[in-house]
């Protein structure tokens, strides 16, 4: 079920769309309310940040596998405490 929001935002496109293939052109508060709707939109979080052993995992130089190419998890764990030290 679509929100207020984008029924509003379904409303105003397919206005617009009717305007524009009417011949009428657009109407001169569509600028205007384009920077409105983009002045008001939602400020995204900052991402958050990894832990040390996120980070220890991440680098390539750290991973130690199984001869199949798996990661050995347990021996990365041990190895990442020894380092913390």
């Amino acid at each position: 079920m679509p929100t207020k929001r984008e029924r509003e935002y379904y409303r105003m496109g397919f206005q617009d769309g009717q305007r524009f293939t009417t011949g009428r052109g657009m109407d001169s508060d569509f600028d205007e309310r384009l920077l409105t709707d983009f002045r008001n939109a939602p400020v995204r979080k900052p991402k958050r940040k990894l832990s040390a052993c996120q980070k220890y995992l991440k680098n390539k130089r750290n991973h130690i596998k199984y001869r199949d190419g798996k990661l050995n998890l347990k021996k990365m764990g041990v190895a990442f405490r020894r380092t913390r030290r």
